[in-house]
């Protein structure tokens, strides 16, 4: 199935998706899909930083792991081409739990007695989102105080592939 839009998803809602790990027979969802963001941390997490620069939210809404790892990798790539990897550390602070789930929506002959069937369904995961609230930090880049400004447009980057507005704050 195709990807919806990340509006059918973006409003922060809080249906009872429970996955159990202790007791998966409990759990109400089944199937759940991977996360396709598994790095959280890149860069040097050992280095002798001066600054760390933080994304904070200013929306709640809910993130889908696509844009996760599509942010992931364009703010990351960019500090590594720009700086190096050895001059900055970067993690994503927050892990994608919520599961999404999908009705599926039938065309074609015989699709409304299929559709009118499948009222009220539970639907299906198709993936998982990162419930964001208000102030919530969500990126931390930490560096040294001369690669500052790279640093900020790497987090601007991040900010252009999520849907929520986002402002960088800077702890020194």
């Amino acid at each position: 199935m195709a990807l919806r839009p990340a509006r059918t998803i973006r409003r922060l809602e809080r249906p009872y998706t429970r996955v159990s790990q202790k007791n998966p027979r409990k759990s109400y969802v089944v199937g759940v899909p991977f996360p396709k963001i598994h790095q959280f941390r890149m860069g040097n997490p050992n280095g002798d930083f001066d600054v760390a620069l933080y994304l904070v939210s200013k929306d709640g809404v809910q993130i889908r792991h696509n844009a996760l790892e599509a942010a992931r990798i364009s703010s990351h790539g960019f500090l590594e081409k720009k700086i190096g990897s050895q001059n900055y550390y970067m993690q994503i602070l927050k892990y994608p739990f919520h599961v999404i789930r999908e009705k599926p929506i039938a065309t074609g002959a015989g699709a409304d007695r299929y559709s009118q069937g499948m009222r009220l369904s539970f639907g299906k995961p198709v993936g998982t989102s990162l419930q964001v609230k208000p102030g919530m930090k969500l990126v931390m880049v930490k560096t040294k105080k001369e690669f500052l400004d790279v640093a900020k447009e790497a987090l601007r980057r991040f900010k252009l592939k999520i849907p929520a507005r986002c402002s960088i704050e800077i702890a020194e």
